[in-house]
């Protein structure tokens, strides 16, 4: 059983600044980097929205720049994941995917969340060429050119605006005969001229030689008047929610209704105390790299806050 001041369960923007400002903090930590070492960013070719990289940086650069920062500091770094975490009583009580038992007097989630796909084998074939799901990251690469989001709700509504700024055309694919955005976004999106709204279609596939170049669509799926036809696109967001990777804290932790854990607005703690949440794991708003880090830093200065008053 080894014992430790902070357990970082997650690596990411989030996990990796956390193990920067625990390690400067003379705190003994481990952190484990789960099943996606780096996180999210790991998939975006191009990252060109991080502070301090004029020249833009691809996502795995960042993260391996951040991560071996986080180890000049003294975190212990694991690939692995943790599997068992008993937050029931301090010290918290974890294990990892192989056995190895931890005892850690603080705990910092930073699990992140997952963009819902639909599923499509397109989706992954063309995932960093063409096809995204965050607009205010990819957005900047397709000025001028055409583009579609999936969804109908807030975020979809929301996205869809955001490119509306930047590309000549966006197309809405809406399942549904409506959106079931709010009155204020729905209404924005139905003036926008350059936003052409598809109702009652679904995405079937992508194509394209170098890239997404069009999307195969069906207008009325499965009804007697069902249409199906393409359309020309150079780029497919996602727009359809994120699903946070809370699974194995839910027994202990309050979430949202989404699963997203609520923090103490102001600070990254929960309602356990000494375990704290940074990144997107407790963030359904902003879900950006800048945003995962700096709640990253505040997690572990919470942490050793909590760590020195008790």
């Amino acid at each position: 059983m080894e014992k430790i001041d902070t357990l970082i369960i997650g690596s990411g923007p989030a996990g990796y600044t956390a193990a920067i400002y625990a390690g400067r903090a003379n705190l003994k930590t481990i952190l484990y980097s789960g099943l996606q070492p780096g996180g999210q960013l790991t998939t975006t070719s191009e990252v060109e929205n991080f502070p301090g990289y004029p020249q833009g940086v691809d996502g795995n650069q960042l993260m391996m720049d951040l991560r071996e920062q986080a180890g000049r500091f003294g975190t212990e770094i694991r690939d692995g994941e943790i599997v068992k975490a008993d937050l029931s009583s301090r010290p918290f009580h974890c294990v990892d995917d192989r056995g190895n038992e931890i005892e850690a007097r603080s705990v910092i989630i930073a699990t992140g969340a997952t963009a819902k796909y639909l599923g499509l084998p397109d989706e992954e074939k063309y995932r960093g060429q063409g096809v995204s799901a965050c607009a205010t990251c990819d957005g900047f690469f397709y000025r001028k050119k055409v583009v579609a989001v999936v969804g109908g709700g807030d975020t979809a509504c929301e996205e869809a605006m955001y490119l509306s700024s930047l590309a000549a055309k966006v197309y809405l694919i809406v399942r549904k005969p409506f959106l079931r955005a709010t009155e204020i976004m729905k209404q924005r999106v139905i003036d926008k001229e350059n936003i052409e709204i598809l109702f009652e279609h679904n995405t079937v596939g992508l194509f394209g030689e170098n890239g997404v170049e069009g999307a195969h669509v069906v207008k009325r799926l499965g009804e007697p008047d069902e249409e199906r036809y393409d359309i020309a696109i150079d780029g497919f967001f996602l727009a359809i929610g994120h699903k946070p990777n809370t699974e194995l804290f839910k027994e202990y932790l309050d979430l949202d209704a989404q699963g997203f854990i609520k923090t103490v607005p102001g600070t990254s703690k929960t309602n356990v105390e000494g375990v704290f949440a940074a990144g997107d794991v407790a963030d359904p708003n902003y879900r950006q790299g800048v945003v995962a880090a700096g709640s990253g830093a505040m997690a572990a200065i919470d942490a050793d806050r909590f760590l020195q008053a008790n």
